[in-house]
């Protein structure tokens, strides 16, 4: 893959010291982001064992702020807003009027009248005009400060220790999906306790413009603890083994997200809210497919839209497959018919033409290690 910038690719704060690094640069999203420097398995083996730092600053981020931000963002998401409180972080989806997904973000409250919403990367735009479209009746600004954001996820059961030296937010009282104004590097920024890997870690929102010092200061930091950069390769192993949804991959604008096991962040009970009524029907009809982890027996890896098959029958297909560094083994994600979503259920996974017997077990694949 050539190291070259594409004219039609944006790319991040951190562009130069992915270069800098050895990063394998490719496009991903719309942008050139690294796909892996070490190598995926060493990265992903340091994230689960020492600590590791990400450059998510492709990913999005939208103000919601004025006096109907709570009652307006009860009416655009799907989970609870009424059970925020300051300082808190919540997972959610944004639907369509059909039920399916818009997208599937992190809502952050700083007060009853301020939140920030982070987006998928690939879908910040289109966010942003569904958010516009719906809010002229309430009293509210929005912006997209996408651009002037940076984000870094620092990951790992090392992550506190390196960055707790660098930081004037004590880490140690900050809990698992809730964040801190604060200075990093004597830079004003967002601390959460938040990431897409399982393990303990943080994600850090920043000025563009410092996002370069502050990566350079957190690595040079991390260095007696072994940190390493980490690429989107890892990143996408990390997150499989813990069952994470991926937008288009497990979700998308389809009305797949009680199938997908995301009735959690689904609040029936708390009023209207878009894509209520379809959702609440599908749910009241009864669910035909499931989305189950899926494990294999012997060797090979499952792919993406890779058939999954009972004794040669089509029962459903892979929406995300990898080779998993901590097991040794391949594992995906899949939907099925709901009659083959038993754990311990025996089926096949079409591998270029031949049927590589696979196991249904329930997500993650491998021990969480966030701080609860």
């Amino acid at each position: 893959m050539s190291q070259n910038i594409s004219e039609n690719l944006k790319i991040t704060p951190l562009f130069d010291i992915h270069k800098e690094l050895g990063g394998k640069l490719v496009p991903f999203a719309g942008w050139n982001m690294p796909i892996q420097f070490a190598g995926v398995v060493a990265e992903h083996t340091c994230v689960r064992e020492k600590v590791g730092l990400f450059d998510v600053s492709h990913m999005g981020e939208i103000e919601i702020e004025g006096k109907d931000a709570k009652r307006f963002l009860q009416y655009l998401l799907s989970n609870d807003i009424e059970k925020m409180s300051d300082g808190s972080i919540l997972y959610s989806l944004m639907c369509y009027e059909n039920g399916g997904v818009v997208d599937d973000l992190l809502v952050h409250r700083f007060s009853e009248e301020h939140y920030f919403l982070c987006v998928n990367a690939s879908n910040s735009d289109k966010d942003y005009e569904w958010i516009a479209r719906h809010s002229a009746s309430y009293d509210i600004n929005t912006k997209n400060t996408s651009a002037e954001t940076a984000q870094l996820a620092l990951q790992g059961p090392e992550s506190e220790k390196v960055l707790q030296s660098l930081c004037d937010v004590s880490l140690g009282d900050l809990s698992y999906y809730n964040f801190k104004k604060g200075k990093v590097d004597n830079v004003e920024g967002i601390v959460s306790r938040t990431g897409y890997t399982g393990e303990d870690g943080f994600e850090l929102y920043l000025p563009s413009e410092k996002a370069s010092d502050v990566c350079r200061s957190v690595m040079r930091q991390g260095e007696p603890c072994g940190i390493q950069p980490i690429g989107l390769g890892a990143r996408d192993t990390l997150r499989l083994e813990m069952g994470y949804a991926l937008y288009g991959n497990e979700i998308n604008d389809q009305p797949t997200s009680l199938e997908a096991g995301l009735g959690w962040v689904i609040k029936f009970n708390k009023g209207e809210f878009i894509g209520r009524e379809p959702l609440l029907k599908l749910k009241e009809q009864g669910l035909r497919r499931k989305l189950v982890g899926i494990k294999l027996l012997t060797r090979g890896v499952p792919r993406s839209h890779y058939r999954v098959l009972k004794d040669g029958e089509l029962v459903g297909e892979i929406t995300s497959g990898t080779f998993s560094p901590s097991l040794n083994i391949g594992v995906g994600l899949c939907y099925v018919s709901r009659e083959h979503s038993e754990i311990g259920t025996h089926l096949e996974v079409e591998i270029r033409n031949q049927s590589v017997p696979a196991e249904v077990v329930r997500p993650p694949f491998v021990p969480s290690h966030v701080k609860k």
